[in-house]
């Protein structure tokens, strides 16, 4: 079950990210449009691949760095599958941060958790054959129902289609990887896959419309912001690689559903760096109900947690 705990310390870090993300989105001195947001984690995810340099430290492969000698040339299927990852998960961030600049984090993200896990969940089973033992499938839907609590209020008929959208496609990124690491081997699929981020974020580059929007866009991005998305880019490549060893090691849906736990870690940061962060990134709603509400979510997040162990 070490996987699950590689799933959870990802999600820690993703809880960070995603405090960042709202920042960032939420000002429009800072990052205003989320096309370009998106196109940029991509660019950032492929150096990634310098990971691959611990390998060669004495020790670090015995503790899973990944090793340059795993890479092979890619197959055709390799090829498909990496570049199927890099486009769901670019459409997953465009429309994941369109439905952050619409309404708050703690009413955006939650949905997109809860149908990425129900719809991985879904798509396992057609698409991978997955087998999961009774636990896991309690786990699961008890983890999405917990991270579904997390919402305030339902989505507004603007933002519905957004948070939808991001969900089911992150699903879709989710499968796609395992899929790919069944194919080949982790080390192999991540080095692939992160080359495809950047070709496939590149390619946008051709069109005219995009480039304007991208060249536009950085000219009057500053400095400041610039090193805040870079940190949270280092972040999320760190976390994205816990979450897909997790993935590689265990089961794609239950890594998924572990998404709930982003949310707990998220309140806990709040509460205890509530005063240094932003009003835009934490929610200062003190009223009974709001804190029952939270303790609900996190007693049923807690619960589907541990249910992955019974």
């Amino acid at each position: 079950m070490s996987w699950i705990f590689i799933a959870t310390l990802g999600q820690f870090l993703n809880a960070v990210v995603a405090i960042i993300d709202k920042y960032i989105v939420s000002d429009e001195q800072a990052l205003p449009r989320p096309f370009v947001y998106a196109f940029y984690s991509c660019i950032l995810t492929g150096f990634w691949v310098l990971i691959y340099f611990l390998g060669l430290v004495p020790g670090m492969l015995e503790l899973g760095a990944p090793s340059y000698q795993a890479i092979q040339a890619p197959t055709l299927t390799v090829v498909a599958l990496s570049f199927l990852a890099a486009y769901t998960f670019f459409l997953a961030l465009v429309s994941m941060y369109n439905a952050l600049k619409l309404a708050d984090a703690s009413n955006v993200m939650p949905i997109i958790g809860s149908v990425s896990a129900l719809s991985t969940f879904g798509l396992s089973y057609a698409l991978l054959d997955a087998q999961l033992s009774a636990n896991f499938i309690y786990g699961i839907i008890i983890l999405a129902a917990g991270t579904l609590l997390v919402a305030q209020t339902l989505p507004k008929v603007d933002m519905i289609l957004y948070v939808v959208h991001s969900g089911i496609f992150f699903a879709l990124h989710a499968v796609t990887m395992k899929g790919l690491f069944l194919e080949t081997s982790f080390d192999d699929g991540f080095f692939w896959s992160r080359i495809s981020f950047v070709l496939f974020a590149l390619s946008l580059l051709l069109i005219p419309a995009y480039l304007d929007k991208i060249r536009a866009q950085t000219k009057t991005t500053s400095k400041k912001t610039g090193v805040i998305v870079l940190g949270a880019k280092i972040l999320a490549g760190v976390a994205a690689f816990l979450l897909l060893k997790a993935t590689d090691m265990g089961e794609v849906s239950v890594v998924q559903a572990l998404d709930g736990l982003k949310f707990v870690f998220i309140l806990i940061i709040s509460m205890i760096f509530a005063h240094w962060l932003p009003d835009s990134v934490t929610d200062r709603d003190t009223r009974p109900k709001v804190f029952f509400r939270k303790l609900l979510f996190v007693i049923v997040i807690t619960v589907g947690f541990f249910m992955l162990f019974a």
